[in-house]
């Protein structure tokens, strides 16, 4: 079960009890529960009609990779792991996050000052390879992430109507888009935990 981790931050940072990490921590208790209570919710769900805990791990899998953080998404690779009875789908998505790696973000900015902000980069699609052992579902939802993830500016309607057509419901949706909001600040916090602990 995902939920038997006290707490997934300080899981992930290594922190251990009476350590930098553990002080720091406890100045900000309310914090400190909302996030792992926002693990508990996207990914340790009582619920899983809409977004499977398959798809939630290789979601979060590929998200961790996009960000570069190797131990974050060898995790949640692991968790994936338990999910799948095979190899061909973690694999996939490892390979769909090496394809889609980026230094982002880019994207552009409504005609204004902003504008000297932007940035031409890659759209990232699921290769034919990656496609086929993913499914359309899956595929379409890595898509969005990656566009969540590098490229925020330019996401429009047209990118909710390519997860609709791929079989997710809006309530899907809507929790895709807050389990990708929510590893974006768990990686960031992780990785300043690990350095403020090591000081």
């Amino acid at each position: 079960m995902t939920d038997n981790i006290p707490d997934i931050i300080d899981n992930l940072a290594g922190i251990e009890p009476g350590s930098k990490g553990a002080a720091l921590r406890a100045r900000r208790p309310v914090t400190k529960e909302g996030a792992q209570a926002s693990w508990r919710a996207l990914l340790a769900p009582s619920d899983t009609s809409q977004f499977s805990l398959l798809e939630r791990f290789a979601v979060a899998t590929f998200v961790a990779a996009l960000h570069g953080e190797s131990e974050i998404a060898s995790f949640y690779a692991a968790k994936l792991a338990g999910e799948e009875t095979g190899a061909a789908l973690p694999a996939a998505v490892k390979t769909a996050a090496a394809e889609g790696a980026g230094t982002g973000p880019y994207g552009h900015y409504p005609a204004g000052p902003l504008s000297s902000e932007d940035r031409d980069g890659p759209v990232f699609t699921v290769q034919a390879t990656e496609k086929a052992v993913l499914g359309p579902r899956l595929s379409a939802a890595l898509e969005h992430a990656h566009l969540l993830v590098f490229h925020l500016r330019d996401a429009e309607p047209q990118a909710l109507d390519r997860l609709i057509k791929a079989g997710w419901s809006t309530t899907g949706i809507v929790t895709l888009s807050q389990l990708v909001s929510f590893l974006a600040f768990q990686i960031r916090v992780v990785s300043g935990l690990r350095v403020l602990n090591a000081a």
